[in-house]
């Protein structure tokens, strides 16, 4: 078995309102084998889309190459949008080395609900990735669920929005400081494996139709672009 330990810390800040949770990078990023185009930092894989996502949304001029000054782009930019990054995956086991979801066992996840705590700032969860088995979503409803928490529907409609009444701690704290609510949106996956369910979606192919030239990373983007 092969032991699939999350390489990064969670990228947090005082000022964060918004984190990022997906599960894990690719295999070699936890060996350090990284291949040319790949950048050593969360998200980091030339496979991904979430950077190329943001780099068109936002026209940063990105690196991407495995380079302190890539790292050093990425950083800057989350820090200006007061976003974080936290993954719920902390470590898993995989008989087969490859980066699918489905292939996780035994799983550690991360307390994320403990960080929200000591980030009270953060008042949206940005899953890259929805409820399918082993994504974001699913392990954030069995980590609520743990806690006697859940998740209540805001919008059912892709990309699906929920809420819950985070707690601020125990009894004594509780008595001076509320309860907040955060808000969770589920993007879809920054990834290639989800390019055959974004091209079953009706409003793409609706899009598709109107301009050819319409691809999978223009429909993320225009998902993308109103959460960031």
């Amino acid at each position: 078995m092969f032991l699939h330990t999350h390489p990064y810390a969670p990228f947090l800040f005082e000022s964060a309102t918004k984190l990022i949770v997906g599960t894990l990078p690719p295999p070699r990023f936890t060996t350090g084998d990284l291949k040319d185009g790949d950048v050593d930092f969360c998200y980091g894989s030339r496979d991904g889309q979430l950077w190329p996502i943001l780099d068109k949304i936002f026209d940063l001029n990105l690196k991407y190459e495995a380079s302190d000054f890539a790292v050093a782009q990425r950083k800057a930019f989350l820090m200006q949008r007061k976003i974080g990054i936290c993954d719920i995956v902390s470590s898993a086991q995989r008989d087969k080395i490859d980066a699918s979801d489905l292939g996780m066992q035994n799983i550690k996840l991360r307390n994320i609900l403990g960080f929200l705590q000591d980030y009270p700032n953060v008042d949206t969860l940005l899953f890259t990735g929805g409820n399918s088995k082993n994504g974001p979503e699913y392990f954030f409803r069995k980590h609520l669920k743990e806690s006697g928490l859940r998740l209540e529907v805001v919008s059912d409609v892709v990309p699906r929005i929920h809420e819950f009444m985070l707690p601020s701690g125990n009894d004594e704290i509780s008595k001076i400081k509320p309860a907040r609510i955060v808000k969770t949106v589920s993007l879809t996956a920054p990834s290639g494996a989800a390019n055959r369910a974004v091209g079953s979606l009706e409003m793409y192919k609706q899009m598709k139709i109107k301009n050819p030239e319409f691809n999978t990373l223009d429909f993320r983007v225009l998902q993308y672009q109103d959460f960031f």
